[in-house]
């Protein structure tokens, strides 16, 4: 006969059917918010959830799948800083400022989908709301579309670069960063003439300040191409 007053034994693991695909995604997000890069494995991802690692298939079909909706799940993120009212110019602008926001956020997630698409509804919003943005400009057909892809591509580059360089130990990051008062400060002038005379200004210069000159610069092609449109 079975002890009433028997212990029962301790679950250390969630079963799979407790989990659900939001509950996965909101785990990477917290393990990339930690600045980790290892958001989509099952392993980390269990330990996270205190569920079985394998338990994660019945939900995602593999490691891809989850980082493409996670991915996603960012750009909804984005999307929710970015306020009404604004003209285009200043979509775009909110748009690049989000997108590096949520980008250092989550290092890893930007990282990996610096060259991807998730082909998932938050994505089609960005594409919507950039196109919106330069048919607002004055442009159509081929010429909104090529601009499109300029906005979108340039985005992804730079934020995907600052944020894969968050995955760099302190160390390296510490050393490529002091070289401009290091060795640039120290190469031969007379073969390297125009790095000498800017040396200081090269040191000064800072990311946001690169970030800030990059989508003025697409704003000031768009705006550029447009008025070529009119004229036309």
């Amino acid at each position: 006969m079975p002890n009433p007053h028997a212990a029962t034994p301790a679950r250390t693991k969630r079963a799979g059917a407790q989990l659900s695909p939001d509950a996965i995604i909101e785990a990477s997000l917290r393990i990339a918010a930690r600045g980790s890069a290892d958001a989509f494995t099952v392993r980390r991802l269990g330990e996270e959830l205190s569920a079985d690692p394998t338990a994660i298939y019945r939900h995602f079909r593999d490691k891809d799948e989850l980082l493409l909706s996670v991915a996603d799940r960012t750009l909804g993120e984005v999307l929710d800083g970015i306020p009404g009212g604004l003209d285009w110019k200043g979509r775009l602008r909110a748009l690049a400022a989000g997108s590096l926001r949520v980008a250092l956020k989550y290092p890893a997630v930007a990282s990996a989908m610096a060259s991807r698409t998730t082909r998932r509804t938050n994505e089609f919003r960005i594409v919507e709301l950039i196109l919106g943005a330069v048919m607002e400009a004055g442009l159509s057909g081929q010429d909104a579309a090529v601009h499109y892809r300029m906005v979108g591509d340039s985005l992804l580059a730079h934020v995907g670069q600052r944020a894969a360089y968050l995955l760099f130990d302190p160390d390296v990051r510490a050393g490529d960063e002091s070289s401009w008062n290091r060795e640039y400060r120290r190469v031969d002038a007379t073969a390297f003439p125009n790095i000498t005379r800017l040396s200081s200004q090269l040191a000064e210069v800072t990311d946001d300040q690169i970030f800030e000159a990059r989508v003025e610069s697409l704003i000031a092609a768009i705006e550029r191409k447009a008025e070529a449109v009119r004229e036309a």
